[in-house]
């Protein structure tokens, strides 16, 4: 099973977050990887957005979660069985794929019904008990291929009738008997070189006369047969083998399992796992939303290893990753965050260097694997750089920051200073949007030993239309904490002409007593030269919980 390596930034994806991924999977790309793949947890912000817009770059691939699904289990090559194939194809397919069950499907490859040993038996066995009628729905196009046989005389090949098939082993008159008592217009009959049965058949007009091991009519008797619309064709087996293989000519649709559902990709594997375990194979078909054919999904494929792996950058901690991220191996970390509670099972790689961006440290990788940049990629990168460095003011900034910025400058013809205010100046809108989705758009989850916080960022040109809607963020800030049970909610103003902040916190009652920060008014406080949630507030806020829990 090909694997799909997805790298993910944090769930609430800032520019530094999208353009780390997006360039990373370019970064494999050019040093020969296969199926590495940006991949997004949550909607972009309307900086990111306007960045990935105006450089004309694809936007890594949405995906809200990881809840465990068919997709990332599913092995997507599959065979399949066209309805009007005969049992006989059917089966010889299911030998030589070594597969244990075929979908069923019509001309257009869409799902019908699902084949497999168990069910087919029970069908064939009804077929061929001895104690039933012998009758047998088939064509004779399907009876021609079952036994590879030579035509001699055909017509009306595909129409499907239910045939009452004969052998020709009594006397002329007792034979001829027989065929009076079933009538002729769907009768088959097996003979081998008896010709007065040849002609008592084609007189009597039957619907398909076999000549078993090769023989043949004699010139009289074909023309005979041509003209009373008698179908002729040659087996090269036996009798015996012949009427066996005739079993084997219905149509795989009828041998099939029709109450046997097929799933969807996103179909949760805690949905299909009753359902797979009420199936007679323990498997499903799996099928798009124009219910055709992409896979089966078995019992042993829920149970072993999914089908993706998955890259970090921009963060390590678990609760800032994408939802059901712990079923799924990680391959490497790229971040430049304080190291959280992040463990594996396993050995992994782990790059962390305290500068500003992660952006940094991708076009680093760049530079140490000797792999020209994309221009368009290096116009990400830099923006990623600027972003989260706040045009390189911000006090995490680093000489290696200023250094890659000055180089992807030169790469792209970018302005460092130009560029910078026209991203940052695109972040800064939050007209017409509302405080739900300005809280939420750069959201970080913090744990204690004790507690849950988030701290919320978001950079504006004035904290003067925050502070005219503070009861709206006030609110959203409110049902945030409450949602997660959490000691509080804030939100990071960042005033990117002042390089100062005021912080907007929904905290439990007992907590608000700790907050020491110069408070403007209720429930807002204002931080001279914070910019930097990562180096500047989360340590400050990191010793008011402390001192609270202690």
């Amino acid at each position: 099973m090909e694997k799909t390596t997805y790298i993910f930034g944090h769930k609430n994806p800032d520019t530094d977050s999208a353009v780390s991924a997006v360039s990373y999977a370019k970064l494999k790309e050019l040093m020969g990887f296969k199926n590495f793949k940006a991949a997004r947890a949550g909607h972009f912000n309307p900086q990111t957005d306007y960045i990935f817009k105006r450089f004309k770059v694809e936007s890594p691939k949405y995906m809200p979660d990881l809840t465990p699904r068919v997709d990332f289990f599913l092995n997507k090559t599959c065979e399949t069985v066209n309805e009007n194939s005969s049992i006989w194809f059917a089966i010889n397919k299911l030998e030589e794929k070594h597969v244990k069950a075929l979908p069923v499907v019509d001309n257009n490859g869409k799902y019908k019904s699902l084949l497999y040993y168990s069910h087919f038996a029970q069908n064939v066995l009804q077929i061929v008990n001895p104690n039933t009628n012998n009758t047998v729905t088939t064509s004779t196009n399907l009876i021609e291929k079952t036994l590879n046989a030579q035509v001699l005389n055909l017509a009306k090949g595909d129409e499907l009738f239910k045939a009452v098939v004969l052998v020709a082993a009594p006397s002329v008159s007792s034979f001829s008997e027989e065929l009076d008592s079933h009538g002729s217009e769907n009768t088959i009959v097996i003979c081998s070189d008896r010709q007065e049965i040849h002609k008592l058949c084609i007189d009597k007009k039957i619907k398909l006369l076999i000549l078993t091991q090769g023989n043949v009519l004699s010139k009289e008797l074909k023309e005979q047969a041509a003209k009373n619309g008698v179908n002729v064709m040659i087996s090269p087996y036996t009798t015996s083998k012949t009427v066996m293989l005739i079993s084997y000519s219905i149509p795989v649709s009828l041998c099939s399992d029709t109450n046997i559902k097929p799933v969807l990709l996103s179909d949760s594997l805690a949905k299909i796992r009753p359902l797979i375990a009420k199936s007679g194979c323990r498997r499903l078909p799996v099928v798009d939303t124009d219910n055709k054919v992409l896979g089966v999904i078995s019992e042993y494929d829920i149970n072993s290893e999914p089908n993706i792996d998955i890259v970090l950058v921009d963060h390590n901690e678990f609760s800032q990753a994408v939802e059901g991220i712990e079923n799924y191996k990680i391959q490497e970390v790229i971040d430049h965050h304080r190291i959280g509670s992040f463990n594996t099972k396993y050995p992994i790689t782990f790059i962390n260097k305290p500068v500003g961006s992660t952006s940094t440290l991708i076009t680093g990788l760049y530079r140490e694997q000797k792999i020209p940049i994309p221009k368009e990629i290096a116009s990400l990168l830099l923006c990623g750089i600027l972003s989260d460095t706040l045009i390189l003011q911000s006090t995490t900034t680093t000489e290696i920051d200023r250094q890659t910025a000055e180089y992807l400058s030169a790469i792209t013809d970018l302005d460092i200073q130009a560029l910078g205010k026209e991203i940052l100046t695109a972040g800064s809108r939050i007209k017409d949007r509302s405080a739900g989705e300005v809280v939420h758009q750069d959201m970080k989850e913090y744990q204690s030993s004790k507690n849950t916080y988030t701290v919320s960022q978001i950079e504006v040109s004035s904290t003067r239309e925050v502070l005219d809607r503070k009861e709206e963020f006030m609110q959203e800030l409110e049902i945030e904490r409450r949602g997660l049970k959490a000691l509080f909610s804030s939100l990071l103003v960042t005033d990117i002409t002042s390089l100062s902040s005021i912080l907007l916190i929904s905290s439990d009652p007992k907590f608000e007593s700790f907050i020491n920060f110069p408070r403007k008014e209720p429930h807002v406080y204002f931080l001279k030269d914070v910019v930097s949630r990562k180096k500047q507030l989360i340590p400050l806020i990191s010793e008011l919980v402390e001192n609270f829990e202690n």
